[in-house]
């Protein structure tokens, strides 16, 4: 499966999947905290996939671990946008740093990084667009928007790799350097998220 183009860029004011989960745990404070807290987030993902590649190398899976290493520079890409916003408010501030945890089987590993990725797209940043726009701050709306959007397509990724860990193709993942999106073999023409052209983006 995978993310259909819509005839307009999507945001949180033209989409309907934005509610943020019931019972949430997500501690949400300013926007500039939240920036914090997403960086942190991020950062912790993005080690843990980059353990979770190099694990399912070890372990055989070579389109698993090239969609890990995807995934972990998704989450990089992420970190930037709101680095960026951060740095703007506080120019000396430094990026938190984060220890990979110990991999497990790449179907466990699989599972793990889907979990994470859906409390993301369906509770974190959802509550923290909510907030943003509470305050009127409409940079970090957009880019808390389309990190939120790429969370359930790595989500989605994670899943069908889970599904067809037995039956693997030999697709190449592609990269949006804009926005984190990540899709999967060759058929598409531009991000669904941001609409950047496929000639940007890095294969994995």
């Amino acid at each position: 499966m995978t993310m259909k183009v819509r005839p307009e860029i999507p945001t949180a004011e033209n989409s309907t999947n934005f509610s943020v989960a019931t019972g949430s745990t997500t501690v949400v404070g300013t926007t500039l905290d939240n920036l914090k807290a997403a960086i942190a987030g991020e950062t912790g993902a993005s080690a843990k996939y980059a353990a979770f590649a190099k694990a399912a190398k070890e372990q055989g899976y070579d389109q698993i671990a090239r969609l890990f290493e995807a995934t972990s520079a998704a989450e990089q890409i992420h970190i930037g946008l709101e680095y960026a916003l951060v740095a703007e408010v506080e120019p000396d501030y430094e990026k938190p740093t984060a220890d990979a945890p110990s991999a497990e089987a790449s179907d466990l590993n699989l599972i793990s990084g889907a979990c994470g990725e859906i409390y993301e797209t369906s509770d974190m940043y959802p509550a923290f667009i909510k907030k943003a726009q509470e305050e009127g701050n409409a940079k970090a709306v957009q880019v808390f928007t389309r990190a939120k959007l790429a969370e359930s397509v790595h989500a989605e990724r994670y899943m069908d790799a889970y599904n067809n860990i037995d039956a693997p193709d030999d697709d190449k993942f592609y990269l949006c350097p804009i926005c984190g999106y990540i899709h999967k073999g060759e058929n598409f023409e531009k991000c669904p998220i941001c609409f950047c052209p496929k000639a940007t983006f890095k294969a994995f």
